[in-house]
């Protein structure tokens, strides 16, 4: 929920900011979190003032763990502008200045050097990095190893037809934990890794549905570095669902905005868009217009998923109802919004009441 993140980040220096000289402790780290979201946005500029501005605060407005996570957010920086080396040398320093805390190492240093090794072909190194962690596609899943899980499916992305079933296992497993615990984010990822296998064994077809899944999840909070760092391969899928997209708008089993699509194609070609000043305000949807007057209908299971809306039922509540993916579901409900006009359920049941497409 990147726009929560960014308010709370906001919200926390404002009252950093209240408390006047010396700084609030903990403002450094403050600053780190917002680069972070603000390079997944793609502003790699505002990324990289952020972590600037969190050092020229100095250490004694940081927590100990800043040192090494400041080294790690601008590693990913160096990553997305295709500086893997440097990358890596960044994140040899973050794993020797490594402080823990009471906090669980959920996302290990050496983790993120394993997916710089994915990015430069060195899967030796990488299923090295697995064993020497005792990880397993087998291996029982919780939280705690999701993010090492799924590095481990990213290591098994070569064309051996054993490693990939394996991987795609792994993965299916993976996005089932992720929506059993509401986590989007690793639901858009793993979707989109889903897709990518399904590339990787010559299926186009198939990988469109999660990669489809997972755009429709992520526009809304304005995610790009994510598809952007596949490369080539995810250029490919992107150009197949704009042509299928322009062919049969309705067919798609979800509605990602075209012009959201065309934005992640221009990343991807080297290009920058000129309706702002940075491509990351390009990838924001903009606020919601005034209702209108409704143009594209709902289908028939959008229009059962509003009913089961409407009756109070949870995402979760529906997905058990119509025996559906939980994401599929939030996919549905996305669309539903979309094609309404509206930011809430209870908006759209007023809406859907107004149009006669629900009994009062």
């Amino acid at each position: 929920r990147l726009r929560e993140a960014m308010s709370t980040y906001e919200r926390g220096l404002q009252l950093a900011a209240e408390q006047g000289a010396p700084v609030l402790r903990g403002a450094a780290d403050m600053y780190v979190g917002m680069s972070e979201l603000y390079r997944e946005r793609n502003d790699l500029h505002a990324a990289t003032q952020h972590l600037l501005r969190s050092k020229e605060l100095g250490e004694l407005a940081g927590l100990p763990q800043n040192r090494y996570r400041w080294r790690v957010a601008m590693a990913r920086i160096r990553e997305a502008q295709g500086d893997l080396d440097g990358a890596l040398d960044l994140l040899g320093e973050a794993e020797r200045l490594y402080v823990s805390d009471f906090f669980p190492n959920v996302r290990p240093v050496a983790t993120w050097k394993t997916r710089v090794w994915v990015a430069q072909g060195r899967l030796g190194e990488a299923l090295d990095w697995a064993r020497e962690q005792g990880l397993s596609v087998s291996d029982d899943l919780s939280y705690l190893r999701e993010f090492e899980h799924v590095t481990l499916a990213r290591s098994k992305s070569d064309r051996a037809e054993r490693s990939m079933l394996e991987a795609m296992g792994l993965l299916e497993r993976l996005l089932h934990a992720a929506e059993e615990g509401e986590r989007t984010g690793s639901i858009i990822e793993t979707l989109m890794l889903q897709a990518l296998a399904h590339q990787v064994q010559g299926n186009i077809t198939a990988a469109l549905v999660p990669l489809e899944l997972a755009l429709t999840l992520a526009e809304p909070e304005g995610y790009v570095r994510i598809f952007v760092d596949e490369g080539q391969p995810m250029a490919v899928l992107l150009t197949k669902l704009r042509e299928r997209s322009r062919k049969r708008p309705r067919a798609a089993l979800t509605n990602v905005p075209l012009a959201y699509i065309e934005r992640l194609l221009a990343l991807l070609r080297g290009e920058r868009f000129q309706e702002g000043t940075s491509p990351a305000a390009t990838s924001l949807p903009s606020a919601p217009t005034p209702a209108q007057p409704l143009l594209d209908p709902l289908t028939e299971r959008e229009l059962e998923v509003l009913r089961l809306i409407a009756a109070g039922l949870s995402n979760r509540e529906i997905a058990a109802r119509l025996v559906l993916a939980l994401s599929t579901v939030k996919s549905y409900v996305n669309t539903i919004y979309s094609t309404l006009q509206v930011e809430s359920r209870t908006q759209a049941v007023a809406r859907a009441r107004a149009l006669h497409l629900l009994s009062e």
